[in-house]
This record gives C-alpha cells, structure tokens and sequence, in this order.
C-alpha cells in the first residue's frame, strides 16, 4: 500500500479522507442516501466531481451499486449513515456476497467510545460492524482519518483478490470531522495464484481426446468471455451457463445452449460428457433446481480454492484466474497438434438437444414465453434487462431473453431477493447512459422497491419497467396448491401501477397483451424519463 503527498483542499477532514481515497481509486458514482452522520463525507463529493444518487432506500441504494458492478466491470459504491441505515443496506450487501459481486458500502458510525455502550446516541443498535461482517467478505472500523483512507485501499484490494464479494468500512461520525493530513493510501498490486502447468496440460489432454466435451460457464467466467469462445470453437464443445454466466458466450452463437443448466435434460447431457469443464461456477443448488453433475470426468477452473471440490468432485481442479488459465490450456491444444472435426453426427446430436431443451423449458415456463420473447424481438439487440424473484424471470427471461455478451442479464438466482429489477436498472442506466435498460419483473417483486422509481424520475434516467401483474405472489400460490393449501396470504391488492408512475413523474401505459408490451416499451426507449408499462397475468 502507498501513500500520496497531502492534495491541497479545503476541510482537511476525515470526510475528505473518505471521498479523495474513493476518487484516487476511480470512483465517480455513489450510491446512498445522506444522512446527519456521514454528512462530511456528501461536503465533498460534489467538489472532487463524485455524482451522489440518492436512493429512497438504502436498500435500493445497494441493489444499485450490485447492478453497476457488473455494468460499469468496476465496484459499486454505497454511503450509508449509521445504524439503520446501514442495516437497510445489509440485505443488498448479503446478495453481493452470495451472487459474487464487488460492492464497498461505507458508513459513519457510532462516535468513538460510545459503541457497545447501549448508552442511547442517535442510531444507536447493538453491534452494527459485527452485523456488516456476517453479511461481506471483511469489514472494519476505521479509528481515524488515517485508517479510513487505509482501509479503503484495502477494500479495493479485497475486492480485486480472489472471488469479487462486497466489503465493509465504518467511520466513527466524530473521525469524519477531525483534520486530516491529506496522505492517501492506494491499493496495491493483486497477484493472481500461479498456474499448475501440470495440471494445465492434464485438462488439455483430457479436452483433446474427448468425443463429447462440454462446457459449463458460471459468474466467475465474466471475465474471460473471449478465452471461453476461442477454446469452445478450437473444441467444438457446446456451452451451457448458469444464470450469472448468462452471454459468457453470445446465445445466438451455434455453440451455445444458453442458461438452461436447470433443466434435467441439460444435466442429463452434461452428465454424459466424457470431458466437462467447469469455469467459475459453484454448481450450487440455486442453479441446479436439485439436480446434481455427476460426470466423473470434471475439470474445474475457480479463483476461489474453496469452491474447486464444492457440488460436485473434480477429475482435474485449477486454482487460478478463469482467463490465465483458459489462455494456458488453448496453448496446451495447440502443442498437442489438430483435433478432430465434429461430425455430421454430433451436429445433429446438438440440434436434438437444443430442441428437447427448448420444449422442457416451454413445459413449464409457457406462460412467460409471449412476453419474453416479443420483446426480445422488439428491443435492440445490446438491451441490458434486470430481473427479480419473479416467474417472469427465472422461468421466462432466463429461457427466452437470449443475450448478446456477459452482463446484459442482471440478476440473484442464489440469494432470490425481492425487489431488485428496478434499483439494479437504475444501476446498469448510470454505469451505461447509452444502453437500453429494461426491467422485467412481477408485481409483487417490484412493491418491494416502487419508490426507487422516483430515484429514476429525479435522475433523469431512460429505462422501462415491465410489469407482470398477476395479483400478488403467484409463485408462493402455485406451492400452496402442490400442497393442498387453500392461498392464504398471496392474493394481494396491487394499486393502479400507471397512475402510480404518472404521479411520481414518471410514465405510466397498460398493455393489451405481449406485442402491445414489447412495442410500447421500444417506444419508451425513445423518450426521456422512466416509463412503467403494466401487463396483466392470470
């Protein structure tokens, strides 16, 4: 970790120390909302050209940050104040963490001395830091100026070891305001694990001389999409994604099967492969639908040594960077000479599967197919969509909203939130103004985070929120009835959507059905301001 000579600036403060550390890392977005603790870190924001979106919810303000991580390929940042500020945004950080995204969420604290003493300052709870650790990768309490512009360089560095996950820093409201000497520390260097050249050449081998490789892509291969491609073509292997590695590899390119690890028939193939290779994924149960991979021919490549044996054993596990490693075994194949051309044979092998994929997917997911699919036809192609904890995404979008490129598809499989479409919308439309951004969510899902939409409003952000409106939580209906429960609980009274969105300030417009929806939301794309288009479901 360096230091910086002290940058001349007025209010020598340890709220300057905050926001000239964030700047110094490349941070020029915020997410939060101020508040009477932090409010040392906001008299600086505007000065160092740091943009502040001010959210309704500090979980908002989360879910935000999350979506810009993945959009803008850089952290997310929230500013929070103390106590239930930051308990608000505990949740977005707890989808960070399991989801593998790098957030920093920084908040004032309690003032020194006072913490754990139950004494009644304003904001006081129990253990506020203790709360924030069990929800991210490392937290701490900064005791001074100093250590608040070390700490924060060394969030950057966590967050760029290892599996990306959010991080923690509190800031006592006292050491904001207290003078500070202007030295600024900077993350370091983040060496990656070397490289097992040979277990490299053991994957290149197996790959080589399989007749059947396959290949699975999770989150942790976002950031070797071209390695993936390249390996995939040398190989002729088909590629499948989990839902975080959804447009790893482009879903209109021949090879790819799209995010459909969850149906039995995907696993039913993979299962079979006499070579299947595994980036970045722990073939977790939240994108196996209880299925298991049971291939004994398992190649695993994850940063994160942890996850190498997780789910399911490996034949072969690298514990290395997914690009480093890819690059490696492409240069192990190209040493061991030409492979083989698919044949005729296995091409229509891989035309059967992609059609009995298609028909499982549609077997339970008909109803969400209309709407996914009129607006993918409708919308441009590099459309970013965000999804919630809706039947709308995880049996429609996932299926039937085929991406062009990684992080065109936001959203949480593992952690299931509510209310994460439209704050994660909000956060791709601020990485990527010049994107189009559509959420497409349930209506139970968006009253989770409907007031975010005035953020949207105030911030002059173009994105359309397509609503499926089927009157509460259909999901939570439909196990009621597999288990002879009469609804209890899930038929809920949604308002007028459209006079909501009109009266926020935003559009609101109702859909006759599917086409209807797909056209109005291009339409929406053209114009100024958030649009809400509303589509009733049964």
């Amino acid at each position: 970790m360096m230091t910086d000579a002290p940058p001349t600036t007025l209010h020598h403060n340890g709220g300057a120390a905050v926001a000239e550390t964030l700047q110094a890392h490349g941070v020029d977005t915020i997410f939060g909302i101020p508040g009477t603790h932090n409010l040392e870190i906001y008299r600086h924001l505007v000065r160092l050209g740091i943009r502040p979106v001010t959210h309704r919810h500090e979980q908002g303000a989360g879910y935000a940050a999350d979506g810009y991580s993945q959009v803008a390929g850089k952290p997310g940042v929230v500013i929070t104040t103390s106590g239930p500020g930051t308990l608000n945004a505990m949740v977005a950080a707890g989808t960070s963490y399991a989801e593998s995204r790098p957030v920093l969420i920084i908040s004032s604290g309690l003032p020194s001395g006072t913490e754990h003493l139950d004494g009644g300052e304003l904001h006081d709870t129990k253990d506020t830091l203790a709360a924030m650790a069990s929800m991210t990768e490392w937290s701490t309490r900064a005791r001074t100026p100093r250590e608040a512009t070390e700490a924060i360089a060394h969030a950057f560095e966590v967050m760029r070891t290892g599996r990306p996950r959010p991080v923690y820093v509190e800031i006592p409201s006292d050491v904001l305001g207290q003078d500070w000497d202007g030295g600024i520390a900077r993350a370091g260097s983040t060496p990656t694990p070397s490289l097992d050249d040979a277990l490299v050449r053991r994957a290149a081998q197996l790959l080589g001389g399989a007749g059947h490789p396959a290949i699975i892509v999770g989150g942790g291969s976002r950031g070797a999409d071209a390695q993936v491609r390249r390996l995939a073509e040398a190989l002729s292997a088909p590629v499948i994604s989990t839902c975080n590695g959804k447009g790893v590899l482009p879903e209109d390119h021949p090879l790819s099967l799209g995010a459909q690890i969850r149906l039995k028939s995907a696993q039913d193939w993979l299962n079979a492969s006499d070579a299947l290779l595994v980036i970045g994924s722990e073939l977790g149960d939240s994108d196996l639908w209880e299925g298991k991979i049971t291939s004994p021919n398992v190649i695993r490549i994850d940063i994160a040594q942890s996850q190498l044996a997780l789910n399911a054993p490996a034949r072969i596990a690298i514990h290395a960077d997914a690009a480093e490693a890819l690059t490696a075994i492409q240069a192990a194949l190209d040493q061991q000479g030409a492979l083989a051309e698919p044949s005729d044979a296995a091409a229509g092998d891989l035309a059967e599967l992609k059609a009995a994929l298609a028909a499982e997917a549609r077997s339970d997911g008909e109803l969400w197919f209309d709407v996914n699919n009129e607006l993918r036809l409708a919308l441009p192609e590099n459309t970013i969509i965000t999804g919630d904890s809706s039947q709308v995404t995880y049996f429609g979008t996932v299926h039937f909203f085929p991406v062009p490129s990684k992080n065109s598809f936001l959203y949480m499989p593992r952690v299931a939130t509510l209310g994460y479409a439209l704050p994660a919308a909000i956060g791709a439309k601020v990485a990527r103004p010049d994107a189009p951004v559509v959420a497409l969510l349930g209506d139970g899902a968006l009253m989770f985070s409907i007031q975010e939409l005035i953020t949207a409003v105030e911030q002059g952000l173009t994105i359309v929120v397509v609503v499926a409106n089927n009157g509460g939580y259909r999901e939570i209906r439909d196990q009621q009835a597999a288990r002879g429960i009469a609804p209890v609980g899930v038929d809920l009274h949604v308002p007028d959507l459209v006079a909501l969105a009109n009266a926020i300030g935003a559009t609101g417009e109702r859909a006759a059905n599917a086409q209807d929806a797909a056209a109005r939301a291009r339409a929406a794309l053209g114009r100024p301001g958030p649009t809400v288009i509303t589509l009733d479901f049964p």
